[in-house]
């Protein structure tokens, strides 16, 4: 598989110049490119493709005002116009918006090489239009024997320079294991696990608020233009790339340590977008990112052979009962711990919510349907024709249930409701 590894590099003023440029002109492509692709299709209802937006590059080279695109590598101005071809065909697919401009200010600015652009001689670095190698400081090794196939040069706000490096390379499985764990995502508890255990969230976003306010404070006082907005400016995006950075270290460190002790995780289909509408706790939410941590699970789990289970998200996991399946109508935000009314257990609300979600991975996998809710406490079970007319047939240690409509124009889904014999002790 191919893999990237990510350095940070140190370029000299020549190389610093240079990739400045080089950023300038590959926002420039790309922006023209979706000027003239959309121009193309609202006045004249005519799709551009790739091939076109090629041309176009090489007429827009021979016409004086833009002659300083000859100035840099013309291989990232043709991988700037696969990345918008790419873009369309995403939109095309309802799989993304439609492509907006790149900002200077607020796009990060990158540009990839292909191998035709760059020289890989002893370990050391060498792209085109430059004297010298790049200085990288190698923080890992790479694989051995591996070859660079791409490399991508980008500068962050924080105008910390980083080099992306594509190999391919293998990545052997880790030796099978009879763990399986349910994962249950909260904000007082980052993550809690159906074995009781509860990570806490370290709320990096939140440690460093005081700092970030003072940065932004500075940051609106200072007049537009000037060199101390240009300082101030850096220093907020200091602030916020050392929480993005101890964030995403910490997220690495959680998904890996639940990967290499775990043959199965399990965890819910959470709207995340929609959470965040919530005033209240948009700014929390944002920094557990929940989202970022399932990312990490979904490759490190196809990269070390173990498997990932998505529970659907209207599954009432922290409402029914582990013990005996009883279904609550609500439980308030603020009750951590209930007692259920059927067997009068009492739960923790996020070890319960944990257990049922693994419950239900149990049962997806190994009866290939979809985990959803049910629309009544008690389940409606499937029913299949018989002479004397419909009559109820259940599955062994599941019972599929009509759930209510979800998703877009109603769609009604087939779900399967847990029995207790199949709930963990």
């Amino acid at each position: 598989m191919k893999r990237a590894f990510k350095y940070r590099f140190y370029p000299s003023e020549s190389q610093e110049h240079q990739l400045l440029r080089t950023f300038g002109c590959v926002r420039l492509v790309y922006n023209k490119a979706l000027e003239a692709r959309t121009i193309s299709w609202y006045e004249q209802h005519r799709r551009v493709n790739y091939g076109d937006t090629s041309a176009m590059l090489t007429a827009w080279k021979k016409t004086q005002d833009l002659a300083f695109l000859n100035d840099v590598s013309c291989v990232p101005l043709q991988q700037c116009l696969r990345h918008l071809q790419g873009a369309f065909t995403s939109f095309w697919k309802k799989q993304a918006r439609y492509p907006k401009y790149k900002s200077r200010k607020r796009s990060r600015a990158s540009a990839e090489y292909t191998r035709a652009a760059f020289r890989w001689r002893d370990g050391r670095l060498t792209l085109a239009k430059m004297a010298e190698p790049l200085d990288i400081r190698w923080s890992r090794p790479l694989p051995e024997g591996a070859e660079p196939s791409t490399v991508t040069v980008s500068c962050d706000r924080a105008g910390r320079w980083h080099v992306s490096i594509l190999v391919e390379t293998t990545i052997e499985h880790l030796p099978p294991t009879t763990a399986e764990v349910g994962v249950d995502a909260g904000l007082t508890a980052l993550v809690t696990l159906s074995t009781g255990e509860k990570i806490t969230n370290p709320c990096h976003g939140k440690r460093d608020h005081a700092r970030l306010a003072r940065a932004q404070r500075a940051l609106s006082r200072k007049q537009n233009g000037s060199n101390n907005r240009v300082k101030a400016r850096l220093r907020t995006a200091r602030v916020h790339a050392r929480i993005g950075d101890r964030r995403r270290d910490f997220l690495h460190k959680l998904s890996t340590r639940l990967v290499r002790e775990n043959q199965t995780v399990v965890v819910e289909d959470l709207n995340v977008r929609g959470m965040m509408k919530n005033r209240s706790l948009a700014r929390a939410i944002g920094d557990a990112s929940w989202a970022q941590l399932r990312s990490m699970l979904e490759y490190k789990t196809r990269w070390y052979g173990r498997a990932l289970v998505i529970v659907d998200r209207w599954y009432p996991s922290t409402k029914t009962c582990s013990r005996c399946g009883h279904l609550l109508d609500r439980i308030p935000m603020g009750v951590r711990e209930w007692t259920c009314p059927g067997c009068d257990t009492t739960h923790d609300r996020d070890v319960n919510a944990a257990t049922n979600i693994l419950a239900a991975g149990r049962a997806a996998a190994a009866c290939g349907v979809g985990v959803g809710p049910t629309r009544r406490q008690s389940a409606r079970h499937l029913t299949q024709p018989s002479p004397r007319g419909w009559k109820k047939q259940e599955l062994p240690g599941v019972s599929l249930a009509e759930s209510r409509p979800v998703g877009r124009g109603g769609r009604q889904a087939r779900s399967a409701e847990i029995s207790p014999s199949m709930r963990p002790a």
